[in-house]
């Protein structure tokens, strides 16, 4: 009997043990990507609702307590009529039109700016969306006008269009932001049958491609051409810890930008680079476990350095599409880092609860830490791209179960 009962306890006592060393049960994707799409859903309501009655502004960031806001001449302008055309998208819900085509009109006077090189994320994610899924004509003519805005920004010389102002630094600067401008010209040319806009494209993206990467397929943040010669006469990274350091988020923007350009063109050079850059940056020694990465590659203050959740965002997004025209070996190694972003992104540690942030929906992101500028803030740009990466990895599983 006391052999029994020590069995017994011996038994008991090894279930106890098993159970304790019993991993969490980890969540599917297609429940993890509901419950993100559903957060996002009601977040952007909050914020919709908050702006409606507050005419043409659009969210920017939450900071110390408050929502800060811009009008259509901001960079970032499109970027919340962007989450409501793709939460449109997910939920057909005519709530989410509505305030989609409204926030939307707000950017349509960016269509004639020609001081920015933006115009690509401001009006290609707003309208360039909202035609996506509606089929109204007059988005393209907002777009049509706005792309010949920024063909003023093009030097036929140089092979690239200019991002900045020349001053004393640099006399014709172009960012590697730049290259997620060109899918808007793309989107002409499909539309047109103008092989132009296609052509310039690639000529940017060409030159972007000798000129703003170094040996390892890091990026410059900035490269200013001599006028002159049409060579390089500075590189630097304006938004980064250094000049040879490594800015995550224009990591990201290359990343994308060129995973994008072999969708449009089918040109194996871009597939190439896309996925050197993808290399770089998932086998970084610095990129940290949850894989969403620091906010420079090489910040000293590594590893108590600020996290960029959107550059984790932008990159979550590139590599799904990776992963569907890369058909190498690698494609699956693409979506599993990915996979992790979002897994990241989608945790407490990153996403805002119902009713934080001001009706924002990824936490921690970074702006321009060296200038003070929106440090450790949700971005409007996060979202957007965290949205599309989701999305993006649910048209995957149907896909899948097809």
């Amino acid at each position: 009997m006391k052999a029994f009962k020590i069995f017994i306890l011996s038994s008991i006592c090894m279930v106890a043990c098993m159970s304790c060393s019993t991993k969490p049960e980890v969540e599917p994707m297609d429940k993890l990507i509901e419950r993100g799409l559903q957060t996002a859903v009601e977040q952007s309501l909050i914020m919709a609702k908050e702006l409606e009655p507050q005419d043409s502004l659009l969210p920017r960031t939450y900071e110390n307590g408050k929502l800060k806001t811009v009008k259509y001449h901001s960079w970032i302008s499109g970027f919340f009529p962007g989450v409501l055309w793709q939460l449109y998208e997910y939920n057909q819900d005519e709530q989410f039109r509505k305030y989609a085509e409204l926030f939307t009109s707000r950017v349509e006077p960016a269509k004639k700016m020609t001081s920015t090189h933006d115009l690509g994320f401001m009006l290609y994610c707003s309208f360039g969306q909202g035609y996506r899924l509606t089929g109204n004509k007059q988005y393209v003519e907002v777009i049509k006008e706005g792309t010949h805005s920024l063909l003023t920004r093009w030097n036929p010389h140089l092979k690239v269009m200019q991002s900045w102002g020349k001053n004393e630094r640099w006399q014709f600067p172009v960012i590697i932001d730049n290259m997620m401008n060109l899918e808007m010209l793309c989107f002409m040319t499909r539309e047109t049958s103008d092989q132009m806009y296609m052509d310039i494209a690639k000529t940017h993206a060409n030159t972007t491609i000798e000129n703003h990467f170094r040996e390892d397929y890091s990026t410059y943040h900035v490269v200013s051409y001599d006028t002159i010669t049409g060579q390089p006469h500075a590189k630097n990274t304006a938004q980064g810890d250094a000049h040879e350091s490594s800015w995550s988020r224009g990591q990201s923007w290359g990343l994308y930008g060129y995973t994008m350009m072999y969708r449009e063109t089918g040109d194996p050079a871009y597939l190439k680079q896309a996925i050197a850059i993808a290399n770089f940056l998932v086998n970084h020694p610095r990129l940290p476990e949850d894989k969403i990465p620091y906010w420079d590659y090489d910040a000293p203050e590594i590893p108590n350095a600020e996290r960029d959740a959107s550059a984790g965002a932008i990159m979550a997004s590139a590599l799904i599409e990776l992963s569907q025209l890369d058909k190498s070996e690698s494609s699956s190694k693409w979506l599993d880092i990915a996979e992790k972003q979002l897994r990241s992104l989608s945790s407490p540690a990153y996403m805002a609860g119902i009713g934080e942030q001001g009706g924002f929906i990824i936490k921690h992101g970074v702006g321009h830490l060296r200038a003070g500028g929106e440090v450790d803030v949700p971005l409007s740009y996060g979202d957007y791209y965290y949205i599309e990466a989701l999305l993006r990895y649910k048209k995957l599983l149907a896909q899948a179960d097809k």
